[in-house]
């Protein structure tokens, strides 16, 4: 479908696609190229959050003429955004990537991503079961489960981090159970070149992935390992951060992505990440433009861990514990793994004793992380919500 084709179904079904072409003074018809799409302002993330609350649950993006109930999943990620699965096969569209991995029909492959409201499980599943492998649900927790069922079946590939498939590697180490994993898809975080070796260190192959929860596929390594391959089928551009432009190859700026789908309306997202666009053909043989990796955030949002953390989320869960006077999430990474603990300074009459464990308890159920809490004393007036104190190589 040509781009004035898809806008216009998009501005006919999608009322909040429509609103935000008005409101940039744009009509489909004046979206003809892709050098047409710079005049359409980017949206991040945030925006898009603000958006689906002012008008749950997709902020009229969705065009679909069945409306939600004619979607195969929603699922919801930290925001919260909600995110919609239209009914078909490989949506998010993984296969490519996989097989660039060296994933191949009949594998077995253990997918550690997590299947509770959040789309990666479904996501990375999905790509998996179009080049016809075998899935097993695993997520993440019960590594000695996990471990010994790794070690009985042939299960040959992983999906999921690259600190999780560390830790469960060492795991079977002390329990002195040999798996027979052989090749392993990761994503969701850095892969800094000692965790590469480490995990090649046990005779894997690991190839990296990028993308995002709202957007599925947007780069994969080939065996050169030499910067992310685009797909063929998302527009991927490198934006400046102040013009939203596209940059010439070679400079930094943000992921900002254009989904071809007639079924949601996600058109110049800015990702929040930063990297640059390297045209070379790769030698490979692959002619796509490549992703230079990550190279750093725009805005507040963090990932921790696979999954993003905004400070608002953050302000909105702590406004339930008046008792907490103020307060900071900081990040650390020791041994490949990230940290999060999260410090509290305490009104003068609060019972210490029990606070940090409801607290704790809350921020497992409501935000979906596990941070330790720290009491302290008193923090600053103007500490950050978010501190991050991780270095990467």
């Amino acid at each position: 479908m040509e781009l004035s084709a898809l806008f216009t179904h998009l501005v006919q079904n999608a009322p909040g696609f429509a609103a935000r072409l008005d409101a940039a003074g744009l009509k489909p018809e004046m979206l003809r190229t892709l050098d047409d799409l710079s005049a359409l302002p980017v949206m991040r993330k945030d925006q898009l959050a603000e958006l689906q609350a002012a008008n749950p649950p997709f902020g009229g993006f969705l065009a679909c003429p069945e409306g939600p109930g004619g979607l195969k999943r929603i699922f919801q990620s930290p925001g919260p955004i909600y995110d919609p699965e239209p009914r078909g096969t490989d949506y998010w569209r993984w296969a490519s990537a996989y097989r660039a991995a060296g994933f191949q029909a009949g594998d077995l492959v253990f997918n550690a991503f997590g299947y509770h409201l959040t789309p990666a499980g479904a996501m990375f599943e999905e790509g998996l079961w179009a080049i016809g492998c075998a899935v097993i649900p695993g997520g993440v927790g019960n590594q000695e489960q996990q471990v010994r069922l790794l070690h009985d079946l042939p299960v040959i590939g992983y999906v999921g981090l690259p600190s999780y498939l560390k830790t469960l590697l060492e795991k079977a180490a002390v329990l002195q159970l040999p798996l027979q994993l052989k090749k392993a898809f990761v994503c969701a975080e850095p892969l800094p070149a000692s965790l590469r070796t480490v995990l090649n260190g046990y005779g894997l192959t690991v190839y990296q992935g990028y993308g995002t929860a709202e957007c599925g596929n947007l780069g994969y390594e080939c065996d050169q390992q030499n910067g992310w391959h685009i797909p063929e089928d998302v527009l991927v551009q490198v934006c400046d951060l102040t013009t939203g432009h596209p940059l010439p190859p070679g400079q930094s700026g943000e992921v900002v992505v254009t989904l071809f789908t007639t079924h949601y309306a996600l058109v110049r997202f800015g990702t929040g990440d930063l990297s640059s666009l390297n045209t070379e053909p790769c030698a490979c043989g692959r002619t796509s433009p490549r992703l230079m990796g990550w190279q750093g955030r725009v805005g507040d949002a963090v990932k921790v861990r696979g999954m993003f953390l905004h400070p608002r989320q953050l302000q909105q869960f702590m406004v339930g514990f008046p008792d907490v006077v103020r307060w900071q999430a900081r990040i650390t990474r020791h041994d490949h793994k990230d940290y999060l603990t999260l410090r509290i300074a305490l009104g003068p009459s609060t019972d210490a004793s029990s606070l940090p464990g409801r607290l704790a308890q809350a921020a497992r159920e409501s935000i979906k992380f596990h941070p330790e809490i720290e009491v302290v004393p008193d923090l600053p007036a103007d500490a950050p919500p978010i501190q991050d104190e991780r270095t990467w190589e």
